[in-house]
């Protein structure tokens, strides 16, 4: 191996390294985002639980 293919090899190691990193945040911020979504999905579905259960007080408050 000559020092052009060694430094050829070092390059694409190099920016294999970085094409990992980069899929690795990626990763990360997908996750993290999907986190997020499913947080503000369960947070929604307790707003609708506790106006439901605030609606379904005012008719029992109603009939009697």
């Amino acid at each position: 191996m000559n020092r052009n293919d060694n430094l050829n090899w070092s390059n694409a190691m190099e920016l294999m390294q970085e094409n990992l990193a980069r899929a690795h945040m990626e990763m990360r911020l997908r996750e993290a985002h999907d986190r997020r979504q499913a947080a503000d999905m369960r947070r929604r579905q307790a707003k609708r639980a506790q106006r439901a259960a605030a609606g379904r007080e005012l008719v029992l408050a109603r009939a009697r």
